[in-house]
């Protein structure tokens, strides 16, 4: 079976760093793809992505090395089990606020006696290999969403179920839920319990992520976050086309802009 890299690299401690996709392209999936990030992340919970769209989207983060993950809508194992068929090679899954949702979302991920996963790999046995039923379950990266202070008040019991290879952070709904804005970047309430998260996963060896972006990043990996989103898609292009606008605007009068391509 094609081996994970983005697991692998976790087995070693290292840090990876990944982008995140909400704009339903695969063309720009791929792009974003050949960067060489370590995993690239499907969002079908808040993008604008439907199924048929997220399995292109696939199909072209295959054509690239970057391990391709994907953010289901919701903890439901109807929606975890097709994105896994369709060649995903890690589930984040969001809003897991308790041990048995997290038990929930285990079992979606693992085939029997691990989980409950149906059978049938359409497209990940051409994309993973022939051998996909035996080493999926040592290949395919569970990772719930760690996003709210209730989550938090149980941490140490989700960290507890078996399967569990990374935890989540969505740094704006955990700030939500402790009377905090929705922000990436919040001091107080919302600083204390990023790092007793990262601290509680080292603990556990089990690998700490968090939602970001690239000026956040060395901060996370301080603190021992292993995964780390640091663009998105939606964020690359804007950021990109208004300071190409900002440059222009801001030639001297008379002065002809670069137009190299």
């Amino acid at each position: 079976m094609r081996a994970n890299g983005t697991r692998a690299r976790w087995r070693q401690g290292g840090v990876t760093y990944g982008a995140w996709l909400s704009i339903p392209s695969a063309f720009s999936a791929e792009v974003v793809g050949h960067q060489g990030f370590d995993w690239v992340c499907v969002d079908m919970q808040h993008g604008v992505i439907d199924y048929q769209v997220a399995v292109n989207m696939l199909l072209a983060i295959g054509t690239t090395n970057a391990t391709p993950f994907v953010r289901v809508p919701w903890n439901e194992p109807g929606i975890i089990g097709k994105m896994l068929d369709a060649g995903a090679m890690g589930i984040i899954i969001p809003m897991v606020n308790t041990p048995d949702e997290a038990r929930a979302a285990v079992g979606a991920c693992r085939y029997a006696p691990a989980g409950r996963r149906s059978y049938g790999p359409t497209r990940a046995a051409l994309y993973a290999g022939a051998d996909y039923f035996s080493r999926a379950d040592d290949e395919i990266a569970c990772i719930p969403m760690v996003e709210t202070k209730q989550a938090f008040s149980v941490l140490d019991g989700i960290l507890a179920v078996p399967g569990i290879d990374a935890v989540y952070v969505g740094p704006a709904d955990m700030s939500i839920t402790l009377g905090q804005p929705p922000r990436m970047d919040n001091d107080g309430a919302f600083e204390e319990v990023r790092l007793e998260i990262a601290g509680a996963c080292a603990k556990r060896g089990i690998v700490a992520g968090i939602h970001g972006d690239a000026s956040l990043a060395p901060k996370h990996a301080a603190a021992g976050y292993r995964m780390i989103t640091i663009t998105s898609d939606i964020a690359a292009i804007a950021a990109s086309a208004a300071r190409d606008l900002a440059s222009v605007r801001g030639a001297r009068p008379g002065q002809t802009p670069d137009a190299t391509v």
